[in-house]
């Protein structure tokens, strides 16, 4: 496992809230994925470490996922009886978080599950699904850049469909024209 270094403080970011709204997890941005300890997997997903922790490792052993591409160990510095201890936690990535969500039994988990369900059915129907809120808040940083390109280029796709159009409409308007010995204005 790698030992990666990680900024203080964490960045804050929910990626899910239950609906009396006081599930809240901060989480580790780093490396474009989301972080998690099995200890915050188990508030997110209101059960507790040792069954989280009993997920992961039949996660692994089954082959669903690779341990050493979804763990990471990070170096913490904490503040100890006024003195700063280095400590390395195992942190979770997005893809086993996600995992861990669809096998824990809770109520929790079952919101997790339909949210998540949501996104995806909205991915595979729309094409695509947008965290208009976060969008809003911050600005979506690079990825609304990326956004904004992705666009552009769908509509630079979409103009040179409907002029291949307009040649086809034309083109078989001056065949029926000649057909019919009739002048189009």
């Amino acid at each position: 496992m790698t030992k990666l270094p990680i900024k203080q403080p964490r960045s804050e970011l929910l990626i899910y809230q239950t609906e009396d709204g006081r599930t809240r997890i901060q989480v580790r941005l780093e490396h474009e994925t989301v972080w998690l300890t099995q200890a915050d997997m188990a508030q997110l997903f209101q059960n507790t470490p040792q069954n989280i922790t009993l997920h992961l490792k039949n996660i692994f052993q089954e082959g669903e996922m690779n341990e050493r591409a979804t763990c990471k160990d990070f170096l913490q510095i904490q503040v100890e009886g006024g003195r700063q201890v280095h400590r390395s936690r195992k942190f979770y990535n997005l893809d086993a978080i996600i995992s861990v969500g669809y096998r824990i039994k809770s109520h929790v988990a079952t919101r997790f599950r339909q949210w998540a369900t949501q996104r995806l059915r909205e991915y595979i129907v729309k094409g695509f699904t947008l965290d208009d809120e976060r969008l809003k808040q911050v600005g979506g940083g690079n990825y609304f850049d990326e956004l904004l390109a992705r666009i552009r280029d769908i509509r630079a796709s979409e103009k040179e469909r409907i002029k291949l159009m307009i040649e086809k409409y034309a083109s078989q308007s001056a065949i029926i024209a000649r057909r019919s010995e009739i002048t189009l204005c």
